[in-house]
């Protein structure tokens, strides 16, 4: 059978496909839950068109809706389904053992994270046994340009993929947590290979991140191990950093063989 011209092919549509497509973009842009009402008014649709479009989404679990409010949110779904790819499969599977051998070594959670679309983005952690720690969730995230973990990824980035990746979380970014001097920032972590520093968005954490390079010495992912400062207790983040930075070193090996 006879593929179609390329300028055929461009004439298709799938209008209820783009209807649902939309629905979930503009939820992924706007980071925050809205009713179908404002959906249809932001889209330029009717609400029968969103009811539509809306229960499907909410019955095939892209969508949450809340009972008490009837706003709309987007789930976990579509990062389930990230995760299901085979490199995502892979980047996990390598790093998971070395993360839980560096959790243990070091006392403190460690997390794998990765950015998309200028969204730092958890896709695997690992805990000490102790009493005490201090663990993200999965499919946490920030504006990358925000979190350190994000920061280093984009710091060893050739200088045009850090300048889309730099846009991307401008477009995210409420600016309160930017450093005044962003770029010096990055270069700064991309010439010491890691970083410490307090946390942007908790007291009394020191973050302390490196990153997972391809061959190229591109950041494909970052690991962040969140040192919650307890009373009583010293610690030497000089030689957790010296755990992570060969955790990190010790995956990007095994991620080139």
């Amino acid at each position: 059978m006879d593929q179609p011209a390329v300028e055929d092919r461009a004439g298709y549509s799938a209008p209820a496909l783009e209807k649902g497509l939309d629905i979930l973009e503009l939820l992924a842009a706007e980071g925050e839950p809205m009713s179908a009402r404002q959906i249809g008014e932001r889209l330029g649709r009717s609400k029968s068109e969103i009811f539509r479009m809306v229960y499907v989404l909410v019955e095939r679990g892209y969508l949450h809706r809340d009972a008490a409010t009837d706003q709309l949110a987007l789930s976990n779904r579509l990062f389930e389904l990230g995760m299901r790819t085979p490199r995502s499969r892979t980047l996990v599977e390598v790093a998971l053992p070395v993360m839980e051998r560096l959790s243990k070594s070091v006392g403190h959670a460690s997390h794998l994270v990765v950015v998309a679309r200028g969204e730092t983005v958890v896709i695997a952690n690992a805990a000490p046994q102790a009493e005490f720690n201090f663990s993200l969730q999965l499919g946490y995230g920030n504006a990358a340009i925000e979190a350190l973990s994000g920061q280093t990824i984009i710091a060893f980035q050739p200088p045009q993929q850090r300048r889309a990746m730099i846009e991307e979380g401008l477009k995210l970014a409420d600016g309160k947590q930017l450093p005044d001097d962003l770029e010096g920032q990055l270069d700064r972590i991309a010439s010491g290979g890691s970083i410490v520093a307090p946390s942007h968005f908790l007291v009394g954490v020191i973050d302390i991140c490196a990153p997972v390079l391809d061959r190229g010495g591109r950041a494909v992912a970052s690991i962040v191990v969140p040192c919650l400062q307890q009373i009583g207790r010293h610690e030497d983040f000089g030689a957790v950093r010296d755990h992570v930075v060969a955790a990190c070193r010790e995956i990007s090996d095994a991620l080139l063989v």
